[in-house]
């Protein structure tokens, strides 16, 4: 007989095999009392246990301000210390597990130290990737959870999927076995001056007068945390109208036009409630970087922009009723790109190739670019496209032999001279999905493929461009844009908020098949009204 035991996060699953004469006794209630039960091994799971975030809304989002703490701390050896400042006279408070008040003062350090678990933890998966960006990874993991297989997009440096180790592998996706005992945890370590105290996580700061953090303010409360790999997460829970003050400033420029802030402030919302999984693994929802949207102190938010949030407060960008997918860019070079040229995806009706511009310019632009002729033309070009004065509109790279080599071994290929670099594959508007690194002496080729490419060749802006030989060992990059292209230009959007449009009209302009709809905001989650 067959038992399924599921695991209190839901989702892991594990079979035990009951003697079918234990389950006579139990059946039948009689000499019950001396059956032996068979020694159970302990419970299998992928990966440390850390509680999911609760459900982002319009209050609250749980964003990681540091993340990795603790990270090679050893048996007598800490890591690098935490130290959390008040940015005023009030003290900082701290809290633990249980609630209890553990330190106050203006200055808090904590440093890290290795502990024995009370008990083993065995830990078994397989693995995909890297990938190079979450939406790549993620659309793996969609397709092992379209065959019922629990899979969980993790970043424990880089994007990756993690399974049970019994999930049947998908067709051309490698994938490599974990197997481990965890027999040890990194604990928070709050030091004094006769010593320092182990405390019991999560814990819980409060900040009266803000917490001074990378030459900014920001108000909390703070969590700090357990992650999935072991290490500890700091992070701020913060209201999602004040959020967007951190965001949309460091996004698109304070002073940007009113209508293109608009248009930001409505996108980085829609954005952080459709992505607020992206981090679900380690119990947060978003990081404050590049890989998410860039979140710094919400003071420094100008009065164009705390307005701009305000006139757009708790709108979202809508698709059959659920917030889109709400990608955006810098500089998308004269030309948009559908988000299967970016990313590992099926294509959406609101996000797709168009060319970007003045009725003049998408005459004399014809889809899809297909040849070098054609992509060489449109980068020969630009009156009449929206954003051309954004810096990397057009831009030129050049790349060595030596420093190609170097990046593919950074990406984890193998070591080799590359002797010639070919665009295998373009997408409808011209954007390369498909670049083959040939190399010296060897009979296999490297292929960089979508976000790939940019991941490995890093001083790339894009990847719409076409790449001439400049002698031996040498090759130059002619490109347009900068990122991945996929969606709102914001270039294009201060172009098109200069010349009076409103932020709706942009907004469906490049997301066509869209609909506003309204997130009502707590009056706790309202921006601010002075800095």
């Amino acid at each position: 007989m067959d038992l399924a035991l599921t695991h209190p996060s839901g989702w892991l699953k594990r079979r035990v095999v009951v003697p079918l004469f234990l389950v006579s006794a139990i059946a039948c209630s009689c000499r019950a009392q001396e059956t032996l039960l068979e020694p159970v091994s302990p419970v299998v799971v992928t990966h440390r246990s850390v509680p999911l975030p609760p459900k982002a809304d319009e209050a609250t989002l749980w964003v990681a301000l540091a993340d990795y703490l603790g990270h090679g701390t050893r048996t007598n050896h800490s890591a690098p210390l935490l130290t959390l400042s008040s940015a005023g006279n009030e003290p900082l408070r701290l809290r633990d597990g249980s609630g209890t008040e553990v330190a106050e003062g203006g200055t808090i350090r904590l440093s890290w130290r290795l502990a024995s678990l009370a008990a083993p933890i065995e830990v078994a998966r397989k693995i995909a990737g890297p990938f190079a960006s979450f939406e790549s990874a993620e659309r793996i993991a969609v397709r092992w959870r379209d065959r019922d297989v629990h899979a969980r997009v993790a970043h424990p440096g880089e994007w990756e999927v993690w399974v049970p180790f019994d999930a049947v592998p998908l067709e051309g996706v490698p994938m490599r076995p974990l197997n481990r005992t965890l027999k040890t945890e990194i604990k928070a370590v709050l030091e004094g001056p006769t010593g320092g105290r182990t405390l019991q996580g999560p814990l819980i700061v409060e900040a009266p007068s803000g917490l001074l953090w990378q030459g900014g303010v920001l108000r909390g409360p703070f969590r700090l945390q357990p992650d999935a790999y072991g290490s500890w997460t700091l992070l701020e829970q913060v209201p999602l109208e004040r959020y967007l003050e951190g965001v949309v400033p460091h996004e698109i420029g304070a002073g940007s036009p009113t209508a293109a802030l608009q248009a930001q402030a409505v996108l980085a919302r829609t954005w952080a409630l459709a992505n607020s999984h992206r981090f679900a693994i380690d119990g947060y929802h978003l990081c404050s970087d590049t890989q998410c949207q860039v979140y710094s102190d919400p003071r420094q938010a100008s009065p164009a922009v705390r307005e701009a949030i305000l006139a757009t407060s708790g709108q979202v960008l809508a698709w059959k009723g659920e917030p889109i997918q709400a990608w955006y860019h810098a500089s998308n070079g004269g030309v948009m790109a559908g988000g299967e040229e970016a990313w590992a995806m099926e294509p959406l009706p609101y996000i797709r190739a168009r060319v970007d511009g003045s009725e003049v310019w998408r005459s004399g632009v014809s889809l899809p670019l297909e040849t070098v002729s054609e992509v060489s033309a449109l980068l020969s070009e630009g009156d009449g496209a929206y954003g051309t004065n954004h810096p990397r509109f057009r831009w030129t790279r050049s790349y060595g032999a030596a420093e190609i080599a170097q990046a593919l071994r950074a990406a984890g290929h193998r070591d080799g001279v590359p002797r010639a670099i070919k665009v295998e594959e373009r997408g409808a508007s011209g954007r390369v999905i498909a670049l083959k690194v040939e190399m010296t002496d060897q009979d296999e080729s490297v292929m960089l493929r979508l976000d790939a490419i940019r991941r490995t060749l890093r001083r790339l802006p894009s990847t719409l461009f076409v790449i001439e030989p400049q002698g031996a060992g040498r090759w130059r990059f002619e490109g347009g844009g900068f990122g991945h292209g996929v969606g709102l230009s914001q270039a294009g959007a201060i172009d098109l908020a200069a010349r009076g449009w409103s932020f709706e009209r942009i907004l469906r302009y490049y997301y066509p098949d869209t609909t506003l709809t309204k997130v009502q905001p707590s009056a706790t989650s309202l921006p601010s009204q002075a800095p």
